[in-house]
């Protein structure tokens, strides 16, 4: 077998593994969709049924059960809010740390990432207490403050590389100039960055809209996500399989929609300082 050859193998072996990998992963979400439009009987029939007849009585139970649209409404606040004011506050900082470098610059952001390790529910006391105190229990607010914290690390880490592969030859030109830090990150960081901010923010929104424990705990009626409006389908005589499946598809939809709109900004994060 010549060179060329075996090249050719190993091609179709990658092709081959990459579809395998990419219907593993696939198939939970094509399951769901598809117990979505069954009845519960038939939803857990032994053997799966694969030919059935659809229904759309769950989602009527569902539009009629309560209001999906404002579920929807809170996600997209609190999810795009707690990215913006992650942004906000991570893109100076990681500016600062990848372009005034010191010994403790690592330190910090190994700090910072480690605060992930931490269990939700060490901090849920005294999150919840002032909640209580300020009057923000079940407020779109007190999620975005929540989530925005809690992708902070993340962000920063992220933000920090990206930013690290900037030639700091151009800003050292921008200063000569006399431009200001705020002109330098507006005019210079940000165009050049703008893939991996892009790519960070799309992370941070996915991160925030999956978020389940905040929104259960933090939240009862006005407020509440649709992570919450899933778990509200629970109930004391166990899982209608059928109706989770309807919420999940509902819950997920918006989500795989802006991802697949907004997966030409991703990829160009991902690929950002690939090739200097």
């Amino acid at each position: 077998m010549t060179d060329r050859q075996r090249q050719i193998w190993i091609d179709r072996a990658a092709v081959t593994a990459a579809w395998i990998a990419a219907l593993v992963f696939f198939f939970p979400i094509f399951w769901m969709v598809l117990t979505s439009f069954k009845t519960e009987g038939q939803a857990i029939q032994v053997p799966p049924l694969l030919i059935f007849e659809p229904t759309l009585e769950n989602y009527l139970e569902i539009q009629d059960r309560t209001n999906y649209f404002k579920f929807a409404m809170n996600s997209v606040i609190t999810a795009f809010g707690g990215t913006l004011v992650a942004l906000l506050i991570a893109i100076p900082s990681a500016y600062s740390m990848a372009f005034n470098t010191t010994h403790r610059t690592k330190d910090v952001l190994m700090w910072m990432l480690s605060t992930k390790m931490l269990p939700a529910v060490g901090v849920l006391m005294p999150i919840y207490f002032l909640a209580q105190k300020f009057d923000l229990f079940d407020t779109r607010t007190l999620l975005v403050v929540i989530y925005a914290m809690m992708n902070l690390p993340i962000v920063m880490l992220i933000l920090f590389n990206y930013f690290r592969e900037i030639p700091k030859e151009i800003l050292e030109a921008s200063r000569m100039d006399g431009t200001s830090t705020f002109n330098e990150i507006r005019q210079i960081v940000l165009p050049l960055a703008w893939g991996g901010i892009a790519s960070t923010a799309l992370l941070s929104i996915i991160l925030c809209w999956n978020e389940a424990f905040w929104s259960i705990v933090l939240t009862t009626t006005d407020a509440s996500t649709l992570t919450a409006f899933v778990a509200s389908f629970q109930a004391p005589e166990g899982l209608f399989w059928a109706k989770v499946s309807a919420v999940s598809t509902l819950a997920c939809a918006p989500i795989v929609v802006f991802g697949w709109m907004a997966q030409k900004q991703l990829v160009q994060g991902l690929t950002f300082g690939a090739v200097k």
